[in-house]
């Protein structure tokens, strides 16, 4: 009877096994999955985030694999570290994401959306409020090591090549 009830025993622990480490907590959610939680789009942050820290105020540090380059309408630079205050709708105080324009990097300082949420987000480069199409940061994007693009070459290309002649242009020469 004894050896019935230690078998009995063992399988039932055996049975629960499975039951007990599928009940355990689970994994924090990750960055990607927080933003949309704040009414902001996931793809904000490039892929190769490795670490987030979030305090209850709202302050947060995102810590990447490396500083790395995406392209959306304009080239973004992302330090190692990026920092800022994260709410409801906007980050603000941020620290470590960087926009070119021409031939420059500017410091986004804030980025925000509509509330009740629109096709629009807004970036604020100093004084400067730049509104994007919110479609583009909605999935999350794979980052490049250099801030070469092709839109970066070709944008050379457009500034040292020649206009292309047209039709008054020749009529002039030949009259």
């Amino acid at each position: 009877m004894s050896a019935n009830i230690l078998i009995l025993f063992l399988l039932s622990l055996f049975l629960l096994r499975p039951t007990l480490s599928l009940s355990s907590d689970p994994s924090p959610p990750t960055v990607y999955e927080i933003l949309p939680k704040f009414g902001l789009p996931q793809g904000l942050l490039p892929s190769n985030v490795v670490s987030y820290t979030l305090q209850d105020d709202g302050l947060f540090t995102v810590e990447l694999s490396s500083e790395c380059y995406v392209e959306f309408d304009y080239l973004v630079y992302y330090e190692k570290t990026v920092t800022g205050k994260i709410s409801i709708g906007s980050i603000s105080n941020l620290k470590g994401i960087q926009v070119k324009r021409f031939l420059f990097w500017f410091d986004v300082d804030e980025i925000r959306v509509d509330l009740p949420p629109s096709d629009s987000i807004y970036f604020q480069v100093g004084i400067i409020n730049k509104k994007l199409d919110v479609g583009q940061f909605e999935t999350v994007h794979s980052c490049r090591d250099n801030g070469l693009s092709e839109s970066g070459c070709g944008s050379w290309t457009r500034v040292l090549q020649l206009p292309t002649p047209t039709n008054e242009v020749q009529m002039l020469i030949t009259e």
